[in-house]
């Protein structure tokens, strides 16, 4: 316990970390998982190439590649940001691709009749997809939108070796003060496994209120 004890706030520091970099990614995929979703379905051709390519290039392309590009390319063309920020936006931008087809997925189990009655109502296709498609689609999406949602505060342990605070770099500072390594990774694993836990009761909690019932 010592090891924990003994260094509340270096411990209280990396998980606050984690749980930011959770929060504010989660805020951001969802955001653009929703507008790569739309784009995938749209009429517009060129809105839908450009949906696919997103989907496909970040999908395909590993998470720490995607930290090298975003930290270390993105001030090479002037854009100078905080290290959290960077890792903000790597880390929604990859997550936003999984949330994307996980939201298309749910798209596609809503009867296509339903868009057509929207349309033959004269809704624009905005319209269509926000107040007849989505609110559908959402209810089948919960479980794994909560799943995707995981693995991104899990991959947030990857901002750590980019200088940015979270919660497995604790381990470093605990290590040059001579605390016993197998401890410090214990107590860091407890910490993800409550972030996890709780991203997982409330996504059961919604998906009791909202989900399909089957």
């Amino acid at each position: 316990m010592d090891v924990l004890t003994d260094n509340w706030s270096v411990y209280g520091e990396g998980f606050l970390g984690t749980v930011e970099l959770t929060v504010y990614s989660s805020l951001l995929a969802l955001g653009l998982g929703f507008l790569m979703a739309s784009f995938r379905v749209a009429p517009v051709r060129a809105l839908r190439a450009f949906g696919t390519v997103w989907v496909t290039v970040l999908r395909n392309t590993p998470l720490t590649l995607l930290f090298f590009a975003v930290l270390l390319g993105l001030p090479r063309f002037g854009l100078v940001l905080p290290f959290e920020v960077f890792a903000v936006l790597a880390l929604g931008c990859y997550t936003s691709a999984f949330i994307c087809e996980a939201l298309r997925s749910g798209i596609n189990t809503v009867p296509p009749g339903q868009g057509e009655a929207a349309r033959s109502l004269g809704m624009t296709f905005g319209q269509t997809l926000g107040s007849v498609v989505l609110p559908q689609a959402f209810r089948s999406v919960i479980p794994p939108v909560g799943s995707t949602l995981i693995a991104l505060a899990k991959n947030t342990a990857i901002a750590g070796a980019f200088s940015v605070t979270e919660l497995l770099g604790t381990y470093r500072t605990l290590n040059e003060l001579g605390y016993s390594i197998i401890w410090t990774f214990i107590w860091i694993a407890l910490g993800y496994l409550l972030i996890t836990l709780t991203i997982s009761l409330l996504f059961h909690m919604l998906e009791r209120r909202c989900g399909v019932a089957r």
